[in-house]
């Protein structure tokens, strides 16, 4: 029966692998494979240079970087380069119709005249009534540094109130912070606005109506916006902290070595201490539910004392509740008892399989440092993604209209803003029928054949960016299963080791299988951008769904998640059958598949013990080195003769978040490679038990410790150094 069983299995699943007395490991001679994908990957890397070229030529993020002024210059950028802050005349008429902030962000300007200041006003002045007397002279009255660049205060034959009229300098001014290079109000000044503000011409007749102009204009931006403030902290202590960053970057490096290179002594005790702990806080839930559920006994509380209610609370305090959890916490540690009882010998096979990565990555210690190469890869995707997508983004040229500041002058109303205009030479004389017109910045060009394909484009960008991410990826798996598979099919190890594996393997997946590894990707980048598509339907339309469509939105995203996880399962699988043999993805992805599932088993065990020892690692690494930056940078370390003190921090929680954070990317980087180096050891084990039989002829490549698990040997070894 049991031989039908297997029957049955390789029927189902495939036909086991066939002794092949040519093969010694990663294949030699191969061929390129998946040519058309290739080919294809190629084209849209060419495409996508274009659209980077295109975009640099047309776009200006200047745009984005900087603020302009009405007359079109930027601030803080050519001649206005030591003028780096934009001032609004009249902040109220921001105030009073939009968010300053989300306009100026989206391009467009707020009603006023806006130029560019050296620094923001920080005190209240106003034009008072007697400056409007015809012989009072504007330079004694208005600041040059405030007012537009074209007019000369100590030159000037106009009035006091011609200028104010014309928008050609402030009429008043309060306290301001520089806010993205925009001058916003000061919210903690507007408690000290002068009384006579109320009579100002301009202004309104209550100081309590100005006041909550600006408030519900610009209150919450500037509340939420401190940033220049913090951010120049936040700089302070990294310039005086990041010495001592990078030695907690260096410890959590070394814990994380150190750690993958004794798991070869330290992985049965830490694997099985793991699996005892698992179990003990099973048992001791059991007990504190039965505690629970005793003491309410006594107490005669039943859930038909409370009936239904809303308070869950109210439920923690019947014996039903603790019975019920009792009986759930039970069956859950019999299943787990049982299953680790029954499953113990491919427990062990999963740890002595942890032993044999630890022991090739201490052989191959070169393939600890590859996700630096990763690393670097997708920073290029990454930032060439968004360079392209900000100078898209501002590919447009600005549009100027002559609009009036006037709008209650009878004149006046026929300027309804659709004259186009040039700022640099605009002259309000040629509108003497209102002499209140100005030529101010409306919106970016998206009329032109560039313009009106910027949404394709940023769609090609964020196709190509998401496909390079994911070829990029699978490089770096394919190379590190190319080198991990040359050291198992290594028979005397490490002698047998070839020379540089994974530079061998590296110049193998560029050289052969780019069409391969950019096929895989591609399959991964559709699936990503139904989930992208998927979760800005759900956004867009979240407030008119009803319960039965958000049902089944959530059962739709749920679908495409596992979909997503079971894809780079297979990938990264079928990249280390690509690395192995040198064929082609789709049977590359069915062997792996195959494979895998006449050992499914061994495979849920497996990744399962692994996924808890990697755990396990990250925990120690990431909470070690945090709870020690935590007491060295607040002070409750110190160092005999270190200069450092915690006290010169403003906010030593951020060089903590900083140590925290990039240890869990040093240790995530070394991790992934165990990781890759388990998975390939484990697939080549399969291989090998499939393949040989221990025989002269068929010897088995696995390590010793293997062999004893399955009470397997090989009847007459090689002669020459015994394998370890």
């Amino acid at each position: 029966m049991g031989k039908k069983q297997e029957t049955n299995n390789d029927s189902q699943y495939g036909e086991s692998a066939q002794y092949d007395p040519t093969f010694k490991g990663p294949i030699r001679k191969r061929g390129c494979t998946d040519i058309i994908c290739c080919i294809l990957f190629m084209a849209v890397i060419l495409g996508y240079i274009a659209v980077g070229i295109v975009a640099w030529l047309y776009g200006d993020p200047r745009h984005v970087l900087y603020p302009r002024n009405s007359t079109g210059w930027f601030c803080g950028n050519g001649q206005n380069q030591d003028r780096p802050n934009l001032f609004y005349f009249d902040i109220l008429k921001c105030a009073s119709s939009v968010n300053v902030m989300a306009t100026a962000l989206n391009g467009f300007q707020c009603p006023t005249t806006q130029v560019c200041v050296e620094k923001c006003p920080t005190d209240f002045w106003a034009v008072q009534i007697d400056s409007y007397f015809p012989n009072v002279k504007p330079a004694d009255v208005f600041k040059q540094s405030l007012c537009v660049p074209s007019i000369d205060l100590s030159n000037t034959a106009l009035s006091v109130k011609e200028i104010v009229d014309k928008e050609l300098c402030p009429f008043f001014y309060m306290p301001t912070t520089p806010v993205l290079g925009r001058c916003l109000p000061d919210i903690s000044a507007l408690g000290r606005i002068p009384s006579d503000f109320s009579n100002i011409p301009g202004l309104p007749s209550s100081i309590n109506d100005t006041v909550n102009m600006v408030l519900n204009g610009t209150g919450d931006i500037v509340n939420g916006f401190n940033a220049r403030e913090i951010g120049v902290r936040i700089f302070e202590d990294f310039a005086s902290s990041w010495p001592w960053i990078l030695v907690g970057l260096l410890i959590a490096m070394v814990v994380s070595m150190m750690f993958l290179l004794l798991l070869r002594f330290t992985a049965p005790v830490m694997v099985w201490v793991l699996i005892i702990g698992v179990l003990g806080a099973g048992a001791y839930g059991i007990w504190h539910c039965y505690w629970e559920y005793s003491n309410y006994k006594n107490a005669s509380a039943t859930i038909s004392d409370i009936g239904f209610t809303t308070n869950f609370k109210l439920y923690l305090q019947v014996q039903e509740t603790w019975l019920a959890f009792l009986i759930i916490i039970s069956v859950v540690e019999a299943i787990i008892l049982l299953t680790i009882i029954f499953l113990r010998n491919r427990i062990r096979i999963a740890i002595a399989l942890i032993q044999e990565s630890s022991k090739a990555i201490g052989h191959m210690m070169f393939s600890l440092l590859y996700p630096l190469v990763t690393f670097v890869l997708l920073l290029v995707c990454v930032a060439y993604w968004g360079a392209t997508a900000l100078y898209l983004a501002t590919s447009g040229d600005p549009i100027y209209r002559v609009v009036a500041l006037n709008s209650t002058d009878s004149e006046c109303k026929k300027i309804n803003g659709t004259i186009s205009c040039d700022p640099r030479n605009f002259n309000s004389t040629n509108y003497s029928e209102c002499p209140f017109t100005s030529c101010i910045f409306i919106k970016y060009n998206d009329e032109g054949l560039l313009q009106r394909n910027i949404f394709n484009l940023q769609i090609y960008n964020v196709v190509a960016f998401l496909w390079c991410v994911n070829f990029v990826i699978a490089l770096g798996q394919c190379t590190l299963a190319g080198a991990f598979a040359s050291y198992y099919w290594a028979f005397n190890k490490p002698d047998d080791i070839p020379m540089f594996p994974v530079t061998s393997g590296f110049i193998r997946s560029l050289r052969y299988h780019v069409g391969s590894l950019a096929f895989g990707a591609l399959i991964l980048t559709l699936v990503q951008l139904v989930r992208i598509i998927l979760e800005y339907i759900d956004h867009k339309t979240r407030a008119a769904q009803n319960p039965c469509a958000r049902f089944l939105m959530c059962c739709m995203k749920c679908c495409f998640w596992c979909l997503e996880k079971f894809i780079k399962f297979l990938n990264r699988n079928a990249y280390i059958m690509i690395a192995i043999y040198g064929k082609n993805f789709c049977v590359s992805a069915k062997n792996a598949f195959m494979l895998l599932m006449r050992n499914v088993v061994r495979v849920v065990v497996l990744d399962k013990v692994t996924d808890l020892l990697l755990f396990f690692g990250k925990l120690l690494v990431v909470g070690g080195v945090g709870v020690l930056s935590f007491f060295f940078f607040s002070g409750r370390i110190l160092l005999p003769g270190s200069t450092f003190h915690s006290e010169t921090l403003n906010y030593y929680w951020m060089p903590i978040i900083t140590v925290v954070f990039g240890s869990y990317l040093i240790a995530h980087g070394f991790f992934s490679v165990y990781n890759m180096c388990v998975d390939t050891l484990f697939l080549c084990f399969l291989e090998d038990l499939e393949r040989n039989d221990g025989s002269l002829q068929k010897p088995y490549y696995m390590s010793k410790n293997l062999m004893n698990i399955l009470s397997k040997s090989n009847k007459a070894p090689k002669q020459g150094k015994s394998k370890d």
